[in-house]
């Protein structure tokens, strides 16, 4: 058995039966445009059904594919609001269109804007809240998160492997020490109870428990 073989299975196991979802898969495919893709997108969506999260704050969000699934637990959940926060206005148009046809327009609040300023600046506090920036802003991403984060919400980074880039001690670019420096942050922060799951390119999962 190897780490592909594992990664194969786990995305085997993900198999879904919506065709807009798998629409989104196939063009992020032929654009090489980044998704967390259904292993992620499914891991997302039980641990908010879980929790009973009915409030997202996407930091990053794309033309929307993991917006959808965040969307979709806070329906099941009965409903409320996940902020779909990007720089570039099409994407948050085409990321508009993918959720109108799934019905999911009702609990997506879209902006246009950078992610960090937007959560300091957005009222309220979340269950969840989902990070897939620029890597470099990782730590700040965190800091901020923590403070924006309810009591006993979710904390989600992606690319935590960072295509295995982690764990070259010659890789010192900003990207790679942004991830680096985001985890031990997290991992020595006592307000949190925090794991790693290694699904894709890997995803830390923390809960802000004081």
């Amino acid at each position: 058995m190897d780490w592909q073989q594992v990664q194969d299975y786990l995305m085997q196991l993900s198999q879904h039966d919506n065709p807009v979802l798998a629409e989104m898969e196939d063009l992020a495919y032929r654009t090489h445009f980044p998704i967390i893709d259904r292993a992620v997108g499914k891991c997302c969506y039980l641990l908010c059904r879980m929790a009973k999260v009915r409030s997202v704050f996407e930091m990053g969000s794309g033309f929307g594919y993991s917006t959808a699934w965040f969307a979709m637990a806070v329906r099941d959940n009965g409903g409320g609001i996940v902020h779909h926060v990007v720089w570039d206005k099409n994407l948050s148009e085409q990321a508009k269109e993918y959720l109108k046809r799934m019905g999911l327009t009702d609990y997506v609040h879209f902006t246009v804007g950078e992610a960090i300023e937007t959560l300091q600046n957005t009222q309220g506090n979340f269950g969840c809240i989902f990070v897939d920036i620029e890597k470099q802003d990782y730590p700040k991403a965190v800091e901020v998160a923590k403070t924006k984060l309810a009591q006993n919400g979710i904390l989600i980074l992606d690319n935590m492997l960072w295509h295995g880039h982690i764990f070259d001690d010659k890789n010192h670019e900003p990207p790679t020490e942004g991830i680096r420096k985001a985890t031990a942050m997290i991992f020595s922060d006592q307000d949190f109870v925090a794991t790693f799951l290694p699904i894709r390119d890997g995803i830390v999962v923390a809960m802000k428990v004081r």
